[in-house]
């Protein structure tokens, strides 16, 4: 059997609607991990739904508890052939965020997926539910076709607490490192640079939730007989952020902005363009840092954003000045950047600018991870996705967006290689999530290629790898 014999096999599962029916399966799990009482509902889909497939294609599997106290079980299925063959890790998660079904258009149900001309929607869809159900489809596929010997390991970390920051992962990881073990990390998730061009991204930006808080008062008091007297809570806060960040959107803490690009991130992001599909927003060109192109406002800087701000009751008005003002904002950060420090630079900063009156509290966060385009890894999967396609890929030293990669390339000490089987304008988190049938199509073709050329050539670039280092800052 062939190379082309393998991607044509996997291809047919998009042809014949297994893909379809199995993604279709899969969608019907609500397993919103916000939503405490569907937990039994993530054991199910990793139990009932995953574990007889893995099993089938000769995975041994366990279902492990949290460590984090949370009941958002943990996958860890290893299929083993040789210990001197090359190991992969794939990874996936099983959990979606809220369907807020009353929001989603046309009576289309997150529960049931619905196919309208290249569009399947419902909850899951794009993540990450199809982007790891094409992953397994393709690794059957190819195990079928080799004869059951697939020339490398396999194992599958599936979590089921993504869209709830990943509590007890990294825990999990550390403590069972020797299970995990591997040569490199291959996975899907997030969008492609657009729905035509295969994308290989080798990271991500970090995050970090703060909370910003003035609370004048208990309680609040009549304007009229008291404005002009007291101070008002949602102005402070609002020059406050407008100290952080100004009204172009460029980030004035010195702390909070990252160094310069490097220069091989800069050569890889020239080859980018970000925006311009049917479903993208117009980008504000002006927004942002100075000087810098779309892609490395995305791709290789930090930015600034509020998600929440709050005063009073916006429903309901009244004639009071409020007691407090809350925002939450949210720094997206690259590699180099002081992120441990926010809490500190963002306090000093404040203070300063005279606003101790200032709360600073931090919440969810998350590493930034960047791997170099120049390294065996990469190259080696770039060159597999430009044969299966024909189309040069888009390569990301890090996505804009952020995942737990840094689990994977701090603690675990791998190369990332993530290949996105979805698009940017896939409503992901939104009402009318959806993926794109040509996409997945093209995704079963990558991966039963890259998992093809693995088996193939798998062994002589671990012997490469093992003499260059892959990481850089």
């Amino acid at each position: 059997m062939t190379r082309e014999q393998a991607i044509l096999h996997a291809t047919e599962a998009y042809d014949s609607g297994a893909l379809q029916d199995t993604l279709a399966r899969r969608i019907a799990y609500p397993t919103e991990s916000e939503v405490a009482a569907q937990a039994p509902t993530q054991h199910a889909y990793l139990t009932l739904e995953l574990v007889p497939r893995l099993s089938a294609l000769g995975f041994s599997c366990e279902v492990h508890p949290n460590p984090a106290g949370v009941d958002l079980p943990i996958l860890v299925a290893r299929r083993i052939e040789a210990a001197e063959l090359p190991t992969v890790l794939m990874y996936g998660h099983g959990d979606v965020v809220r369907g807020n079904a009353a929001k989603w258009e046309s009576g289309r149900d997150p529960w049931r997926l619905t196919v309208e001309g290249d569009r399947w929607y419902g909850r899951g869809t794009a993540d990450n539910k199809g982007q790891h159900s094409i992953n397994l489809e393709a690794l059957s596929r190819v195990i079928a076709v080799r004869g059951g010997a697939l020339g490398f390991n396999t194992i599958w970390l599936i979590e089921t607490g993504e869209e709830a920051g990943s509590p007890g992962l990294a825990a999990f990881c550390k403590t069972h490192r020797n299970l995990l073990a591997a040569d490199v990390f291959i996975a899907s998730d997030g969008p492609r640079l657009n729905a035509a061009r295969p994308t290989l991204f080798m990271g991500s930006r970090g995050a970090v939730n703060f909370e910003l808080k003035v609370r004048a008062r208990e309680r609040g008091y009549h304007s009229g007989n008291w404005g002009g007297l007291l101070s008002n809570p949602a102005i402070r806060l609002t020059h406050a952020i407008s100290s952080l960040v100004d009204a172009n959107g460029r980030i004035v803490v010195p702390g909070l902005r990252p160094p310069p690009i490097p220069a091989a991130v800069a050569l890889a992001l020239a080859d980018l363009e970000v925006g311009g599909g049917e479903d993208d927003p117009d980008i504000n060109a002006w927004w942002g840092e100075p000087g810098l192109t779309s892609p490395e406002k995305v791709f290789g800087w930090n930015s600034l954003d509020v998600l929440t701000f709050g005063a009073g009751d916006p429903a309901k008005p009244v004639n009071a000045i409020p007691p407090e003002a809350v925002a939450w904002c949210q720094l997206r950060f690259v590699v180099g950047t002081d992120w441990r420090a926010l809490q500190e630079h963002v306090v000093e900063h404040l203070h300063h600018g005279g606003f101790d009156d200032v709360e600073v509290r931090i919440g969810m966060q998350a590493g930034a991870t960047r791997l170099s385009p120049d390294t065996p890894w990469v190259r080696w999967a770039a060159t597999s996705l430009e044969r299966t396609t024909g189309k040069r890929p888009a390569l990301l030293p890090n996505l804009g967006g952020s995942l737990p990669n840094d689990i994977f390339a701090d603690q675990l000490g791998l190369p990332t290689l993530w290949v996105p089987h979805s698009y940017p304008a896939c409503a992901q988190h939104a009402p009318n999530e959806h993926l794109l049938g040509s996409v997945a199509r093209e995704g079963l073709a990558i991966m039963a290629g890259l998992f093809w050329d693995l088996g193939a050539q798998g062994a002589a670039l671990l012997e490469q790898t093992c003499s260059q280092s892959t990481a850089y800052a």
